[in-house]
């Protein structure tokens, strides 16, 4: 039975995108422990269509920043987690494994940046993953370095409004526009 959890709901509220990293590793332990709620994480019927590259190398890890347009998170993170959608997966899956990883992150103290790679085919060959499996998206780890967040926010806060749309803004009851 689910039990109430009002730090649960909090957390989710509170994750941000973090992009600036300490130089500090991840323990084994700590990345154990993401890596189980990846594992946990549900799919469509329970499938499972994807598996999981760690990277920690830093030559890699600049050679995978490569491959997406606004890389930087990569460059800066001690870890990144690749999630490989199988031929079979679904993208919405794979959204759902990422999300579960960076709450995870976030409940261990760990600042996480999901990641598009642009160029798909170079991502393939950077972590050696088969044609036919999505390498579309990896997640950058690392302990914050809450200077550099706050000075990110701080930018990001001048450019446009950091906040978040109006519920009725967004929200339609029974049919789109209703």
């Amino acid at each position: 039975m689910l039990k109430p959890s009002p730090e649960t709901y909090d957390s989710i509220l509170s994750l941000r995108a973090v992009r600036g990293y300490t130089e500090e590793p991840i323990p084994d332990d700590v990345v154990d422990k993401i890596l189980q709620a990846a594992r946990w994480t549900g799919s469509s019927k329970n499938t499972q269509p994807w598996e999981l590259v760690v990277v920690r190398d830093r030559e890699r890890l600049d050679r995978l920043a490569g491959c997406g347009s606004f890389s930087t998170p990569i460059r800066n993170a001690r870890l990144v987690i690749a999630p490989i959608r199988l031929p079979s997966g679904h993208d919405w899956d794979m959204g759902r494994l990422s999300q579960n990883m960076m709450l995870a992150a976030a409940a261990l103290g760990v600042a996480s940046c999901p990641v598009t790679l642009h160029e798909e085919d170079c991502a393939r060959q950077v972590l050696a993953v088969p044609a036919d499996h999505g390498c579309r998206w990896v997640v950058a780890f690392g302990w914050p370095d809450e200077d550099e967040h706050r000075e990110h926010r701080k930018r990001l806060r001048s450019m446009v409004d950091a906040g978040r749309k109006p519920l009725d803004e967004m929200t339609h009851h029974e049919t789109f526009g209703g």
